[in-house]
């Protein structure tokens, strides 16, 4: 009997995973071991790895890497205060990574030749997923089934899957992409695809929409230890804990929903309607405590370091050299971001409206508008005058000039 090599598939048990699977075996018959990672998806896992079996995946594992996704991943994000282009908290791009070292991982286990992916050649996941195994260990081989074989669309896998009997969960009239993990679900395709089209409230899954929220707000007070989110009012959360429970109380006010076009590190623009309720909620909150104990130099300087580390995180570059010096800066600007800020969540609104800390840089005594010992106004005159002197000399110059009326000679 010929031995078959064998193929590590991230699998998901939606459409195109469940159609790679069986093309996989069909096309080149790889012994396919299946690898869910559950990084906080909503999945009868149980079911997903019953139906990898069926399919006709030789093994299936399933991976519960929640804790380390939110540890890991997820907090040292938010420490660095990285939001691509403005909007997106990265939901998709920092799972990636994680799910690609523990296919690496399976691969060394079982003695497999080669990873799969149900990433298209269109989109950044391809990028991510490949970038981290080459970073972990380039010896094996990658197959992006997208990129080679000849089903053109989501139509066509749809197609594909009902010709091999394999039961799917989306139909052509329920085509959205979707991808979702404890952080966020993100949706893609479909109607969303002209973005003249406003999209639909009823695609929500962890949200309300804000119209539809409570007509009064929620408070809700989040503590941190060195820029790690640690208890919900009061109450210490374990962080998978923490995300749960800031997901129900900012999806039940429609907080952390935005509809963004993007730029695609692949040169393309997209358009995705994001819900990252609880997210929203702790961003928020680092961003308050930041600025009540940061420094000016340093809050003003990691803002430059945020935009690099966003841009590192959505182009896959997890496990780079200069991912890990920058995360290195980051702890250090967070020694001091303890404490902890007081938010009112309504009708899709998530706004700091206190905050405090055992190394608050406001000092009361010192901006107070009364009367105060430790303040000489005057001395203010003095730094003006300094502050100013390169406008001044400036100021002489031109005045110099303009009262002598001759053309400068230039020897």
């Amino acid at each position: 009997m010929i031995k078959k090599d064998k193929v590590v598939l991230a699998y998901s048990g939606g459409l195109d995973t469940s159609v790679i699977l069986k093309w996989l075996e069909n096309e080149y018959s790889y012994e396919v071991i299946a690898v869910c990672v559950d990084v906080g998806q909503q999945e009868d896992f149980s079911a997903v790895k019953e139906k990898a079996l069926s399919t006709g995946a030789v093994k299936a594992y399933v991976l519960d890497v929640k804790d380390e996704f939110v540890k890991d991943y997820i907090f040292p994000t938010l420490k660095a205060s990285a939001v691509y282009e403005d909007d997106y908290l990265l939901g998709t791009s920092f799972a990636r990574p994680l799910i690609a070292k523990k296919l690496v991982e399976i691969a060394e286990k079982e003695g497999a030749v080669a990873i799969a992916h149900g990433a298209t050649g269109k989109g950044n996941d391809q990028v991510r997923f490949e970038a981290t195994i080459k970073a972990l260990n380039p010896s094996i081989k990658i197959i992006a089934p997208w990129r080679i074989w000849s089903l053109k669309s989501r139509e066509d896998c749809i197609d594909y899957a009902v010709k091999n009997n394999i039961p799917i969960p989306v139909t052509k009239k329920d085509i959205y992409s979707r991808d979702q993990n404890i952080w966020h679900l993100s949706h893609e395709g479909g109607n969303l695809e002209n973005p003249w089209n406003q999209h639909d409230n009823s695609i929500y899954k962890m949200s309300v929409a804000p119209e539809n929220a409570p007509d009064k707000p929620t408070y809700v007070e989040i503590a941190f230890d060195k820029g790690v989110p640690i208890a919900i009012d009061g109450v210490k959360c374990t962080p998978v804990e923490m995300i749960y429970k800031l997901n129900d109380i900012g999806g039940a006010n429609g907080v952390g929903v935005i509809d963004i076009i993007e730029n695609r590190l692949v040169g393309m623009k997209s358009r995705g309607v994001y819900e990252t309720p609880g997210g929203t909620i702790l961003f928020a909150a680092h961003k308050a405590l930041e600025k009540l104990t940061l420094d000016r130099a340093t809050l003003n300087f990691k803002k430059t370091v945020s935009e690099k580390y966003a841009q590192l995180v959505y182009d896959g570059l997890w496990f780079t050299p200069l991912k890990d010096a920058l995360d290195k800066f980051v702890d250090s600007t967070q020694e001091y971001v303890t404490g902890v800020v007081k938010l009112k969540l309504y009708k899709g609104t998530c706004a700091a409206v206190g905050s405090a800390s055992p190394y608050s840089l406001y000092n009361e005594a010192f901006v107070t508008f009364g009367e105060d010992d430790v303040y000489n106004q005057k001395d203010a005159e003095g730094f003006i005058n300094l502050f100013t002197l390169p406008l001044t000399i400036r100021a002489i110059m031109k005045m110099e000039n303009e009262k002598d009326g001759t053309e400068k000679q230039v020897i």
